[in-house]
C-alpha cells in the first residue's frame, strides 16, 4: 500500500517538474508597436506566431517613434517592427540617401554597437508621401510635390493635413519645404490624428494630407500619392528588430520572426492594412487568417 502511495507521489512530482519546466520554457517575449494600423497589425501578427512557437507574447501598442525607441534601448519591451529610414533620420539623424540595401545594412550597423539586432528584412517599404483626392489633383493640375509647392508659392490657400509627429520630424513636412522650397502657412497645417487625414480629404476639409504608401485606404478612398520628384522621402523598410541580450537567450526566436518578415511585401502589406481599415475586420482574425494561409500556424 505505501509502495503505491510512493508511486503515486513520485508520479505527482514529476507532473509538477513538468509543469514547471514548461512554463520556465515559455518565455515572455514582450512586443511593442507603434499607434496606427500596420503597426498595431504586425504586431497581432508577431504575438500570434510567438505563440505558436512557445514563447509568451507580451503585446504593447499604441507608442510614438521616439517612445518605441526608447522603450527598446531601456529594455521595456523586447521586440519591434521598425522602418529602416525612421530609424536612421531619427535616431542617428543620417539624412543621406540610400539604396534600400544600402539603408538597411547602416542602421543594421550602427545598431548592433547598441545591443539592438535588425533582422532580416521585409520587402515592405511604407514610405511618406503626400496623397490628395485624385479628382482634386486632376482638376489643380497638381500631380507632384513640385507641382504643390508651386501652388503654396502662387498664394494658394491649401490645407494640409499632418499628424503631430510628421509636422516635426526631419523626414516631414519641415524636411519637404526645406527641399522643395516653399513654405506652408502656419494656418494652413491642420494637425490631426494619422486615421482622420483620410475622412478629412474625402470630405474637403484639407487638400492634401500626409500618406503612408502602403495604407490600403489610399486605393478605397481612390487617392494619388503626388510624385516625390526630388526624391526627398527616404526607403522605409519594415524590418524585426530585437534585443540581443533577448536574441542570445532565444536563438528560437530570431528564424521564428525572419518567418514571418519572409512573408511580407508592400502589396500584401497594403491588402492586410485595408482588411482591417476598409473592410473592418478585427486585427486578430486578420492575423490569424494570413497566417494560416502562409502555413505559419496551424489552421
Amino acid at each position: 500500500m505505501s509502495t503505491g502511495k510512493s508511486a503515486v507521489r513520485k508520479a505527482m512530482g514529476v507532473f509538477a517538474l513538468a509543469l514547471i519546466a514548461g512554463a520556465v520554457s515559455a518565455q515572455t517575449v514582450v512586443v511593442g508597436a507603434k499607434g496606427f494600423t500596420e503597426q498595431q497589425l504586425i504586431a497581432e501578427l508577431t504575438s500570434q506566431l510567438l505563440a505558436a512557437n512557445g514563447f509568451k507574447p507580451d503585446k504593447r501598442v499604441g507608442m510614438g517613434t521616439a517612445v518605441l525607441r526608447q522603450a527598446l534601448d531601456s529594455g521595456q519591451i523586447d521586440v519591434c517592427w521598425e522602418y529602416t529610414g525612421t530609424a536612421l533620420s531619427n535616431v542617428y539623424k543620417d539624412t543621406e540617401k540610400y539604396t534600400p540595401e544600402q539603408g538597411y545594412e547602416k542602421i543594421r550597423t550602427l545598431d548592433a554597437a547598441k545591443g539592438v539586432v535588425w533582422l532580416k528584412p521585409t520587402r515592405v517599404n511604407n514610405s511618406y508621401g503626400i496623397g490628395m483626392l485624385r479628382a482634386k489633383s486632376e482638376k489643380l493640375g497638381i500631380k507632384s510635390i513640385s507641382d504643390l509647392g508651386t501652388a503654396y508659392k502662387s498664394g494658394k490657400t491649401m490645407p494640409i493635413g499632418v499628424n503631430a509627429e510628421f509636422s516635426q520630424r526631419p523626414d516631414g513636412l519641415p524636411g519637404v519645404q526645406k527641399v522643395y522650397g516653399f513654405t506652408v502657412p502656419l494656418d494652413s497645417i491642420i494637425k490631426m490624428d494619422f486615421g482622420l487625414s483620410f475622412q478629412a480629404l474625402r470630405d474637403g476639409q484639407v487638400e492634401s494630407a500626409m500618406v503612408t504608401t502602403t495604407d490600403g485606404r489610399i486605393i478605397s478612398f481612390d487617392l494619388v500619392v503626388l510624385n516625390d520628384d526630388k526624391n526627398f522621402f527616404p526607403f522605409y523598410v519594415m524590418t524585426p528588430v530585437v534585443r540581443k541580450e533577448v536574441l542570445d537567450k532565444n536563438p528560437k526566436l530570431g528564424p521564428v520572426l525572419e518567418s514571418l518578415s519572409a512573408k511580407l511585401d508592400s502589396e500584401t502589406m497594403q491588402k492586410l492594412n485595408a482588411a482591417v481599415d476598409v473592410d473592418k475586420k478585427s486585427m486578430e482574425s486578420v492575423a490569424a487568417e494570413f497566417l494560416k494561409q502562409q502555413g505559419l500556424i496551424k489552421g
